[in-house]
């Protein structure tokens, strides 16, 4: 029980800041007129990676059974695998490294992806050990 809310509420957070972080807290630069920023992109695609991690974290709460839940913990690590690749590899963002989102929104996502891909896999490993 202590395993599974405390992992599922850590995993919750961090998805909830992948996808709302962008938005609101470490924002990407700001739409200027007509001209939109590949990084505003990258932002909404967080959006999504992140919420698509939350409800994994949500049902990783709520299930019991260590089989169910570490199927949804390698669905979060992936999740998260994605979410590092989005700014780096997939999207991007903008040129100038001096731009907010070089500077502020990528960092704090990457270490936040990060920090969720070593959750998860010590999740991981709990739950493929552990005896049903």
């Amino acid at each position: 029980m202590k395993n599974r809310i405390a992992s599922g509420g850590v995993a919750l957070v961090f998805g909830l800041l992948i996808a709302l972080g962008p938005q609101f807290l470490f924002k990407v630069c700001p739409v200027m007129g007509n001209m939109i920023m590949k990084c505003h992109w990258s932002g909404q695609a967080e959006i999504g990676v992140g919420g698509v991690i939350a409800a994994l974290a949500i049902a990783l709460m709520v299930f019991a059974n260590s089989k169910i839940r570490l199927g949804l913990t390698i669905g979060i690590f992936l999740s998260a695998v994605l979410a590092l690749l989005i700014p780096h590899v997939l999207i991007g963002g903008c040129v100038n490294h001096t731009m907010p989102c070089r500077k502020i929104t990528f960092p704090a996502v990457t270490v936040i992806s990060i920090l969720l891909l070593i959750g998860a896999a010590f999740n991981t490993l709990y739950l493929a050990r552990k005896k049903e």
